[in-house]
């Protein structure tokens, strides 16, 4: 059985659903809130470790202002609203992205949230907010390049394991799962680094129609999947 430590999750089709229900693309976000919470606790169920949701991309702030201002919104309330959720099962908050571009209240709720979850033991929630994979890779090639001219590292040291410590996720493993909601297919600048082994699951299901037995199929298929790494299929096969 394929190790499941690590989900990732596009969590597309908000605005798509509020107006499919002839409802607003704000009432899509906050339906969507409501399967994050599920989610959340369904991979507490199956004992995944880190579960990593792309809340807010770097592009997304070209949307609608009155739409940006309803996400972050949105952000401040349920961070609020779900910090005792988030005691009671264990889940410890962690953030990604440039997070000082957000606003200065959504940026101390955030701080006061994953400083209030730092102990939590069963799982990492990890938020990326303001997050683009381009830009996380530009920052850690200027940071790596200003050690190199200080001296505090040579040309010769910088390996996998130097660029993964100045990236954002540092601190998480690559991603062993990817998910994506709402029929498109592809990535969208999302942890580019960090999926290149990353087995990847797309489905038609609108996030906020994201039910526990859609999570569950795409645990399944990916549990079916034979993960090489390069290798042939006979280098992968236990020894008889």
């Amino acid at each position: 059985m394929n190790p499941l430590n690590h989900v990732a999750i596009i969590m597309d089709g908000n605005g798509r659903w509020g107006l499919k229900n002839k409802k607003s693309r704000n009432d899509g976000h906050k339906e969507g809130l409501k399967t994050v919470e599920l989610i959340i606790k369904k991979s507490v169920d199956h004992n995944i470790k880190f579960l990593t949701l792309y809340a807010f991309s770097t592009e997304n702030w070209k949307r609608p202002k009155l739409e940006v201002n309803a996400l972050m919104g949105l952000l401040i309330n349920s961070l609020n609203k779900e910090l005792s959720t988030l005691q009671k099962n264990e889940v410890r908050l962690n953030t990604i992205g440039d997070i000082n571009t957000l606003p200065n209240n959504a940026q101390k709720t955030l701080k006061e949230v994953v400083n209030k979850t730092k102990n939590n033991k069963k799982i990492v929630l990890t938020l990326a907010l303001s997050y683009g994979a381009r830009e996380e890779i530009v920052n850690t090639i200027k940071n790596i390049s200003k050690k190199v001219v200080n001296k505090e590292l040579s040309i010769e040291e910088i390996d996998e394991k130097i660029i993964n410590n100045h990236l954002y996720t540092f601190n998480l493993p690559d991603v062993d799962l990817m998910i994506r909601t709402s029929g498109e297919q592809r990535i969208s600048n999302f942890l580019l680094w960090q999926m290149a082994y990353a087995e990847l699951y797309f489905t038609n299901i609108l996030w906020p129609d994201f039910r526990k037995e859609h999570f569950y199929d795409a645990i399944i298929e990916y549990q079916n999947r034979e993960r090489r790494f390069g290798k042939t299929s006979e280098q992968i096969k236990p020894a008889e």
